[in-house]
């Protein structure tokens, strides 16, 4: 067969995922702070995007609608002529489609929510009363505001505390430098992990110099830093409050015996009955396990809700968007035709076009976005309404298919929706992923049961047992196939751990030595 080239003419389809459709994608799955960033940065960079709270609000500007686009509010009549002119882009107009149109990911003819957004009153100082003019001190006359976060006095973390207290403990320079690497290496809890002779080989000393200096690091606030493991942690602990005793000490020996609730062999190694080992144990939780727990890490931020589920007045869930996390922007139209009615050079229209573009392709995608958050929360409420009328036992089994099935959609879509995303219901704030859970069949054909609604029968169950009867997980499955529930013994084991409960032997010992103590 012989090889030759040819012309020919094909026609077809193809997906283009333009860089615009590919961010407009990725807007989905942003948390409100992420998103809030995302903004941030765009404000920075295009001078024709603004926040809707702190533009002007005369009677002829444009007024934001709920997720930021912009309505003109011309009288009546025929538009002005910057309204209908387009921007040049080297030549060649811009069009209306900016890439961001995708009906798998967004639904352009989803109706939004009638939740209003507009700001109450603030009977308080105004933005504005922060700023610094001039004459008034602080601020200036650059019109920034204050930045009242750079007087807030930091908090000490822990290697600064203790490095305060470790240079009046120690004065010799060799021994504050020694000290110094120990509290470096610290973990977040104030333990020392690392190896004291590698440490004293690394500083060119002799390794018991280097305990030394640890041990008088252990003697810093707060008590218990600077262990090697947990059992020395709570030495330290116990030997400034003297109460380390040799019965102690065999206590503090045999932790793991402690952690699996083996009280009649703690009483015969530590040779003590069964009042001092209560009183023993007693002790031992009024100590800290970690101690540097109160110096580390940043605070922590709160969780604020994406969507709000509120009853309505006619039985169903009214179903709304939280817009005090959502960015609304809007674009500066009148800059922009000010600016192009300019004597401008070619350079700084096609720059004014390109941030027009950006600017309406934002407002859009932000619509969007608030649109597919709306849609797939309503029909995930539609779906666990037994669960907000009733409870955890009534959550159902549900997975994204069947989500993307009853509103028209992907399912990575929805799983790009429901990602860091919160729902604040009438039984409390939830992730959108927990709505989501594995099927448990019924027995006879019934309808299965939520993996989650097992989950809460189970732990229901342990917490009503009482010592003299306590259920082992045969037992526990005996009791929910009596419920119509169909599962299997390692399930409920799995179930079990996941709540972090304890087997049938170490919760029988646990209850036993609660019995003694309160007798």
């Amino acid at each position: 067969m012989a090889l030759s080239t040819r012309l020919m003419m094909r026609q077809g389809q193809s997906l283009v995922m333009t860089p615009q459709l590919l961010q407009a994608i990725k807007l989905l799955q942003f948390s409100h702070l992420e998103l809030s960033a995302f903004v941030q940065d765009e404000l920075d960079r295009n001078p024709l995007l603004e926040r809707a709270d702190d533009a002007p609000a005369p009677d002829a500007q444009p007024s934001i609608d709920r997720y930021g686009e912009a309505e003109r509010a011309e009288p009546a009549g025929e538009a002005p002529d910057w309204a209908r002119q387009d921007l040049p882009v080297d030549g060649a107009q811009l069009s209306g489609d900016l890439g961001t149109d995708v009906s798998n990911a967004f639904e352009p003819d989803a109706a939004p929510t009638p939740a209003a957004v507009t700001t109450p009153d603030d009977p308080g100082l105004s933005a504005s009363a922060w700023t610094g003019s001039p004459g008034t001190g602080s601020g200036g006359g650059d019109g920034e505001a204050s930045n009242l976060e750079a007087y807030v006095a930091a908090k000490p973390t822990l290697a600064e505390h203790l490095s305060e207290q470790f240079m009046v403990a120690c004065v010799d320079p060799v021994d504050r430098l020694i000290g110094q690497t120990i509290i470096d290496s610290l973990d977040e809890y104030g333990y020392f992990r690392d190896s004291l002779a590698e440490t004293a080989h690394r500083l060119g000393v002799a390794e018991g110099r280097v305990e030394t200096v640890l041990k008088t690091i252990q003697t810093l606030d707060p008590s218990g830093v600077g262990a090697r493991d947990l059992a020395e942690c709570l030495a330290i602990q116990l030997r400034e409050r003297d109460r380390c005793d040799p019965a102690m000490q065999a206590l503090l020996a045999n932790l793991p015996l402690l952690a699996r609730r083996e009280f009649a062999t703690l009483r015969r190694l530590c040779g003590v009955d069964d009042e001092d080992l209560v009183d023993m144990l007693a002790e031992i939780r009024r100590l800290d396990p970690k101690p540097g727990r109160a110096f580390g890490g940043e605070p922590i931020q709160p969780v604020a809700p994406d969507v709000v589920v509120r009853p309505a007045a006619d039985g169903g869930w009214r179903v709304e968007l939280n817009t005090e996390v959502l960015p609304r922007v809007l674009v500066n139209q009148t800059y922009a035709a000010t600016v192009n009615s300019a004597r401008a050079s070619e350079a700084d229209k096609t720059f004014l076009a390109t941030c027009l573009q950006n600017a309406n392709w934002l407002t859009k995608s932000l619509e969007q976005r608030a649109r597919t958050i709306l849609k797939v929360s309503s029909e995930i409420v539609r779906q666990q309404d037994g669960f907000l009328a009733h409870g955890v036992e009534h959550l159902r089994p549900l997975n994204l298919r069947t989500i993307a099935d009853a509103i028209g959609m992907h399912e990575s879509t929805v799983s790009r929706v429901t990602s860091n995303k919160y729902m604040a219901t009438p039984r409390g704030l939830f992730e959108m992923k927990y709505f989501f859970t594995a099927s448990i069949p019924a027995q006879a054909g019934a309808e299965a049961h939520s993996a989650e609604a097992v989950r809460f029968r189970i732990k229901q169950m342990i917490e009503q047992e009482r010592a003299e009867n306590i259920l082992s997980d045969d037992a526990i499955v005996t009791r929910l196939k009596e419920a119509n529930i169909d599962i299997a013994r390692r399930t409920v084991a799995k179930y079990r751990e996941s709540l972090r409960i304890p087997s049938s032997v170490e919760r029988r010992r646990e209850k036993m030595a609660a019995q003694l103590q309160s007798a």
